[in-house]
C-alpha cells in the first residue's frame, strides 16, 4: 500500500512575501502561510498547482540558462497560444525578467511558444503554449 502524499514545488528566497505575491498575481492565486511552518507561503491556484514559497535569507539568485549547460529546472506556466502575448506583459509588468526567446523553424523571425523568465528573485520560470487557443481551436 501507497502512502498518501502531495508534493510542492518549493522556491526559496530572501522575501517571500514579495515573491509568494509576485506569483499569485501571476497565476490568479491565493497566498497562505503553511501550517507549523512560518518560514514557508503556500500560493495556490485555481487549478489546483500547488507552490511553496520559503524564506532563506543566505539565497543566492541562480545563473540561468547557462550559455553551454543544460535547462536548468524551472517552473513552467501553461497558457493557451492566443493568450501568450498577454501572459508576458502580465509576467514583465509584475517584475518578472526576459531572459530568451526561441525562434521557429518554419519563421525565424518568430518567437515561439516558450518564453523564459526569471521572477524578481531570480528562479527561471517559462511560459509556455498549450496545444488549444482559448476557444478550444488546436493552435496552428
Amino acid at each position: 500500500m501507497t502512502v498518501p502524499k502531495t508534493s510542492v514545488l518549493v522556491l526559496d528566497c530572501a522575501e517571500p512575501e514579495a515573491l509568494a505575491g509576485f506569483y499569485a498575481s501571476l497565476l490568479g492565486a491565493r497566498t497562505a502561510p503553511a501550517e507549523g511552518d512560518p518560514d514557508l507561503l503556500l500560493v495556490a491556484g485555481p487549478s489546483g498547482a500547488l507552490l511553496g514559497i520559503r524564506r532563506d535569507p543566505d539565497r543566492v539568485p541562480p545563473s540561468w540558462p547557462l550559455p553551454d549547460g543544460p535547462e536548468q529546472p524551472h517552473l513552467r506556466i501553461l497558457v493557451t497560444p492566443d493568450a501568450l502575448d498577454e501572459a508576458e506583459r502580465e509576467a514583465v509588468a509584475l517584475g518578472a525578467r526576459p531572459l530568451a526567446a526561441e525562434t521557429t523553424a518554419a519563421d525565424p523571425a518568430s518567437r515561439t511558444t516558450h518564453r523564459r523568465y526569471a521572477d524578481p528573485a531570480g528562479h527561471a520560470f517559462v511560459l509556455a503554449a498549450t496545444g488549444r487557443t482559448a476557444n478550444g481551436a488546436p493552435a496552428r
